[in-house]
């Protein structure tokens, strides 16, 4: 949950410091997966990243030195803002609740102190917030000194949630449990003091959310030289599946990369802030490990059918972690480089299965996806456009920028029709199909489809990607079905 200003403005306890009883213990609350449901020091990591490549080098010479120095260094390089991390509202009442009650609450953090001010001055709930300070790491140990010795006389209640809080609970007077593991809870309950647990629950779908599986219908297209050919066979049939499988774990890999370069972006978004890394459905280092494992496990699984498919595929990766890093924020290149993502799946299922690919089809696939690409930028800048903001976060347009991304979509789709109008002439097609005439009723189709797209766009009628989109619309639906009917009737007929 977002914290909103409304929610920060009325946060404040009722009681004032002298209706306080002096003799309660103090809330003490720890910050990364607990007060909210993330952890800082990824999301600076991610939010400096998205800023600059340059973090990289950065943090890896950093990393030399003390985990405080990394802290630190990473605030100062992300300035994160506050009122944008996902906090536990659960976490929100029960602070409110003890502040109400004329309790003290203090926000206690291994965050950067920088980090630590932002947040209590945020939600206006702690009476005072100690962060790392660039020499010491407040965390474990350390922490637990830091709690005895300043609230020795009346003593401390905490809430935390790792390994790392079991040296803290232990010197308090009420250990409080917030979304900790099982392993975790046993231990303090085990502890000689009282407990609660604060546990909202985790859906293990989350995670196959963040991977994106409807996106993996995109790498159908790898099967399109199999169709294109009318090749069969089990053994190419097997080839291609195996590169579908490789290429779906790969671009999974991206779509959770790009999810965490865009965190800022998509919690300012009223539909993306539930997006699972943005609304901390998952956490950060989750995505963080994700990444590399979705990544060589499809490295592994294309080098499976030959090395040209495993060549295309880092080929592939390559290309969408320069997307994320620089073109995406790139006006035009932007959605050059997703018409060539695309394209790069069809010749993929070519080395894959070994089948010849004509120019025609991946000329007819780069403009064709290119439209769907400015399609995709046309709708999120009517969307922005019906926010009142004029200008895309991370991206190179405003909306003002409307009617030139929309002639653009309309135009290459056209053009992609031509193509495939050409290319239906040729002495390759009348060779593969008895009657290929049939098939210009394709392009009557997908000259209608390129069309409505366009235009539901332009009402803000569709608010997803084009394919996705195309997936849950009855009409466009319909479309693919004729297609198809289409293609086969060219073959029997």
């Amino acid at each position: 949950m977002l914290l909103s200003p409304d929610q920060a403005a009325t946060a404040t306890g009722t009681m004032t410091a002298k209706d306080r009883r002096d003799d309660t213990p103090v809330l003490v609350v720890d910050l990364d997966g607990t007060l909210i449901r993330s952890d800082t020091l990824y999301e600076c990591f991610w939010l400096a990243l998205s800023r600059t490549w340059r973090t990289l080098p950065r943090v890896a010479r950093w990393l030399i030195g003390e985990r405080a120095i990394l802290k630190q260094e990473l605030a100062q390089l992300a300035k994160l803002s506050p009122e944008f991390l996902p906090y536990n509202k659960d976490v929100l009442d029960y602070i409110r609740d003890w502040r109400e009650k004329g309790g003290r609450a203090v926000l206690v953090t291994a965050a950067d102190q920088s980090i630590a001010d932002g947040v209590a001055e945020h939600t206006k709930l702690f009476d005072d917030a100690v962060g790392s300070d660039g020499s010491t790491n407040l965390k474990g140990d350390a922490k637990a000194r830091l709690l005895q010795d300043r609230f020795d006389d009346v003593g401390y209640v905490y809430m935390g949630d790792s390994s790392a809080d079991l040296p803290v609970w232990e010197g308090a007077k009420k250990a409080v449990t917030v979304n900790a593991s099982a392993s975790i809870e046993r231990q303090v309950q085990d502890m000689p003091v009282e407990s609660e647990i604060l546990n909202e629950g985790q859906d293990p779908r989350a995670y196959l959310t963040a991977m994106r599986p409807h996106q993996w219908l995109k790498n159908i297209l790898l099967f399109a030289p199999i169709i294109g050919a009318q090749a069969f066979d089990l053994a190419t049939l097997v080839s291609a599946l195996v590169a579908f499988v490789a290429f779906s774990l790969v671009s999974s890999s991206g779509y959770v990369f790009n999810d965490l370069m865009d965190l800022r972006a998509d919690r300012a978004h009223p539909r993306k802030s539930e997006r699972p890394f943005a609304s901390g459905q998952v956490p950060i280092s989750h995505g963080t490990a994700m990444v590399p494992l979705l990544l060589f496990g499809g490295l592994a699984m294309g080098a499976l059918v030959n090395w040209q498919t495993l060549s295309i595929i880092a080929i592939y990766f390559a290309m969408t972690t320069i997307y994320s890093l620089l073109l995406k924020s790139r006006a035009i290149a932007d959605i050059c480089t997703l018409g060539v993502l695309y394209t790069l799946r069809i010749i993929a299922g070519g080395l894959a299965t070994g089948l010849a690919l004509s120019v025609w089809l991946l000329a007819f696939s780069m403009f064709f996806f290119f439209a769907l690409a400015a399609v995709k930028r046309q709708a999120e800048l009517v969307d922005l456009r019906r926010r009142g903001i004029s200008n895309a976060r991370r991206r190179g347009y405003t909306v003002e920028d409307l009617p030139i991304i929309r002639q653009l979509s309309l135009a290459s789709g056209f053009v992609s029709v031509l193509v495939l109008a050409l290319y239906l002439d040729t002495d390759g097609v009348k060779d593969l199909y008895s009657t290929p005439r049939v098939l210009g009723i394709i392009c009557l189709i997908l000259l209608y489809w390129i069309s409505r797209i366009s235009l539901k766009a332009h009402r803000g009628e569709m608010h997803d990607d084009p394919i996705v989109y195309a997936l849950r619309d009855r009409i466009s639906l319909a479309c693919i079905v004729i297609i198809i009917v289409s293609a086969f009737g060219a073959s029997v007929l």
